[in-house]
Parts: C-alpha cells; sequence; structure tokens
C-alpha cells in the first residue's frame, strides 16, 4: 500500500511540474556569425560534439518538452551559450573560444550528462585530438596560470 501511495504521490508531482513554464521555449536565436573554421574537419567534428550547447542551432529533443528534464536541458543550453556561442561569432561580449580546447582536451566537455542521449558526441582519442587541435588552430588557445 505504502508503494502505491508512493507512486501516485510521484505521478502526481510530475504531473503538476509540467505546468512550470521554464525550458520549454525552444525558440532558437537567429544565427548573426561564424567562426572561420580551419578545416571541414574541425567543423564536422564541433556539430557532432559541440553544437546542440554552443550554438543558436540547437536540435531539440523531444524529452527536452517535459519537467524536470526540460530545466536541465535548458539551463545547460543557456550557459553554454552564454560562455561559447559560434553562432554569435564576432559579436563583442563574452565568447570563450580560446577556452574551448582545453577544455575537450580534460574531458570536461562534452558533459557526461549529454553523452548517453547523444552517443554521436562520443569522440574517440583520435577525434578528440583532432577536435583539440582545430580548435586551437580556429580559435587560439588561452594558457592556464596553474600547470596541468
Amino acid at each position: 500500500m505504502k508503494v502505491v501511495k508512493l507512486l501516485v504521490g510521484v505521478v502526481i508531482v510530475l504531473a503538476a511540474i509540467q505546468f512550470v513554464p521554464y525550458g520549454r521555449d525552444h525558440k532558437n536565436p537567429p544565427v548573426t556569425g561564424e567562426p572561420k573554421w580551419d578545416s571541414p574537419k574541425t567543423h564536422e567534428l564541433y556539430n557532432r560534439a559541440c553544437k546542440d550547447c554552443h550554438s543558436n542551432e540547437t536540435v531539440w529533443p523531444w524529452y527536452s518538452s517535459y519537467a524536470p528534464v526540460s530545466w536541465l536541458t535548458q539551463l545547460d543550453v543557456s550557459f553554454g551559450r552564454s560562455v561559447f556561442n559560434t553562432s554569435e561569432w564576432g559579436r563583442s561580449g563574452k565568447n570563450e573560444g580560446d577556452k574551448a580546447a582545453a577544455e575537450v582536451r580534460k574531458g570536461k566537455m562534452p558533459l557526461f550528462i549529454y553523452l548517453p542521449a547523444h552517443p554521436e558526441a562520443k569522440l574517440n582519442a583520435d577525434e578528440k585530438k583532432q577536435l583539440v587541435d582545430g580548435l586551437v588552430a580556429t580559435f587560439g588557445e588561452k594558457k592556464s596560470k596553474k600547470k596541468e
């Protein structure tokens, strides 16, 4: 009986949170600029592993319309665009392309939570090296003050 009550409670909560409007507006802003990629291969690897969160060309999967996943997806995309957005390249303001290679090299990007739903974004060691080298060639690289 306790299990049934718990399940009913979970269903009610999941139904109720669908009325929270955050995270379901999937209108991508316009593309206003794009970097000059060093090679088609870098661009292809970027498209596979980075583009959904770091451009205004996000492909919103079906599950990104349902809370609480919609909230997490919106947070990740909004943050990703705020620090590095190739669709607004050349715009003044924060656009940390010079840090992109270091984030990929350290394994911080793509986010571990992104990979199970997007297996195409998982890069093998050779692809990862090609992407890092291409990002450095395209954007430069900000040197860390502390030794890695």
